[in-house]
């Protein structure tokens, strides 16, 4: 048996409390035949599909987030605009893409987790800081051609659909 169908299947998780691409995730991981874990800690509504599972954790800080991190592993994509469970995923080997397209990289994380903590310093001591923009229909685009770019190369890396 080689490596890559001993790691397991090619998945995808979504961290999908305020997630805006849930369809569009569920549309490419059909295509490609991908299982698709929903993790959040309240109840969503998803598709009725044996490809897509619905996990409703405890609610607390980061349940959701240690919950698709214990899972993370290469062979997994996980969809997150969360910076710190992104790298938390990286590190176990997983891609990770933020709802607006961007895939985290090595390179870019750094930067992302300087900024996150900028922000929430920036925040602690008062100051009024914007929220993100509004999703705009070419970030969905980008997001939608990053999810597809991921899963193939997945399936040339010999990862298994099932």
């Amino acid at each position: 048996m080689d490596d890559t169908t001993e790691q397991g299947p090619i998945l995808v998780m979504i961290d999908a409390d305020a997630c805006p691409v849930k369809d569009e995730t569920y549309k490419v991981a059909d295509r490609h035949d991908v299982k698709t874990f929903v993790i959040a800690n309240s109840w969503i509504n998803v598709p009725r599909s044996p490809m897509i599972e619905r996990v409703v954790v405890p609610a607390g800080p980061d349940v959701a987030d240690d919950w698709i991190a214990e899972r993370a592993r290469p062979g997994v994509v996980v969809i997150t605009a969360d910076v710190p469970l992104a790298a938390r995923c990286m590190k176990a080997g997983a891609n990770v893409i933020a709802p607006n397209g961007r895939a985290f990289t090595d390179q870019s994380m750094g930067m992302a987790l300087a900024t996150r903590n900028l922000m929430d310093q920036l925040r602690s001591q008062g100051e009024t800081t914007r929220g993100p923009a509004p999703f705009s229909p070419k970030q969905r685009s980008e997001f939608l051609s990053a999810l597809d770019l991921a899963l193939v190369r997945l399936e040339r890396a010999g990862f298994a659909k099932r």
